[in-house]
Formats: structure tokens, sequence, C-alpha cells
């Protein structure tokens, strides 16, 4: 039988949804729901004998669903990885690597049927980010025919961007099951008065997770 499969999806770029899917895993294993969590194209990605590999999203996702960090767990969670932390795209041509939408897409339907229970796909950038030289990670989520959990960020700017994506969703009939406005460093307004302002126009329910909190039991009774 098939998993159960999201794919989070990014409002924009570095706002936090690794730390999302991290905390979205957490929960749904604390609830004693079995998840596998994937990140399957990584850009920024050091070596795993380097020390900075601990900090990378690769290893965050492993680390939430307590998998030891050795090859052969990495290569599984992601196995598109490049050292460059540009989109992917970019990153494969500094590496002498090309990138192929079918084989990515491959790929994931073929964890997507060999998954029990939940899996989580996380996607890479925002949502119309690049992937391959021809393809966006619009292009990748519309491919797999999965829902959609949304991230947003809490900066200056992150409602109309968030609205923006929600809308090309939409038109796109990609079903979103939820967005998540992530805690923002240093943003101007607080995450919950950011998320409330979303909500007000996003037609889908909002959570909102400040940095070091968990992920509410509510959003992971929805995946």
């Amino acid at each position: 039988m098939a998993a159960r499969t999201v794919f989070i999806a990014g409002a924009g770029t570095e706002i936090g949804k690794t730390y999302v899917t991290a905390a979205l895993t957490r929960r749904l294993r604390g609830q004693g729901r079995p998840v596998r969590t994937l990140k399957p194209l990584a850009s920024g990605v050091p070596p795993l004998g380097d020390p900075g590999f601990a900090e990378s999203d690769t290893a965050r996702l492993l680390e939430a669903q307590g998998v030891a960090l050795d090859a052969e767990a990495v290569e599984a969670c992601s196995p598109w990885r490049f050292a460059a932390p540009l989109s992917p795209d970019q990153a494969a041509v500094l590496e002498g690597r090309s990138l192929d939408l079918a084989k990515l897409v491959g790929w994931c339907r073929a964890q997507i049927v060999g998954t029990e229970g939940t899996l989580l796909i996380e996607g890479v950038g925002g949502l119309m980010s690049p992937v391959t030289g021809a393809a966006t990670g619009l292009d990748w989520l519309r491919a797999l025919g999965v829902p959609a959990l949304l991230v947003s960020g809490s900066y200056l700017g992150a409602i109309s961007h968030t609205l923006t994506a929600c809308e090309t969703l939409r038109r796109y009939e990609v079903p979103l099951c939820g967005l998540v406005v992530s805690e923002s460093e240093g943003a101007p307004a607080p995450a919950s008065t950011v998320a409330a302002s979303i909500a007000r126009h996003a037609g889908t329910e909002v959570f909102c997770i400040r940095r070091g909190a968990a992920c509410p039991e509510a959003l992971a009774d929805l995946i």
C-alpha cells in the first residue's frame, strides 16, 4: 500500500522549511505514527565526514527520524546532494553533473510505493525555484500529484509571497493541506500576527511555529 505522502513546499528560500519538516517528523513519531522523511535534492551539503555535515538539512532530517548518520542513511534520504549552497541546477553545473526531472520523480514515486505510513518529501528552495535546467519545484510537485504543506517565514514581505504561492498552487490544482508560518529571525512583527493576516486570505488552515517550539498537535493531525 502506498504511503500517505505530503510534499513540504516553500513560499521562499531559507525560511525554515527544514525546521518545520523536522518538527513535524518528531511530532508524528511522538504520536506513534510510522513516518519517513526525505529531502531528495539538497544543496550546501558538505561530505559526511566534514564537521559541518551535522548542520545540513539532510542531517537534521535524519536526526528527527532517530536515524544514525551513516553513508547508507544519507544516500537514502538525499540521493542528489551538492556542495554549493545554490539552486540544484546551478550547483550541479559546478560539479559537472546534470539533473533530470523524470528520474527525480521516478525515484520519489518508488519511495511512495515502498513506504508504509506517512512519507514527507521536503522540496528545495521556494515553490518556483529551479530544480533542473528546465523544471521548477512546482513542476516536480505537480508531477508527483500529492498534496502540499506550504511553509512561509514571518519576514517583511512574507504575506504577499505566501499568498502568491497559495494562488499558484490553486491555479495548478495542487491540493493544499495546510500552511505553516515559521518565525523569521529579526522580523518586524510577531509570527502569530503574520499568520493571522495570511489566514484571512489563504483559504486553508494556518499554523505558526516559533523558533525552538514543537510542532502543534493539530498540524500533525492534518497529515
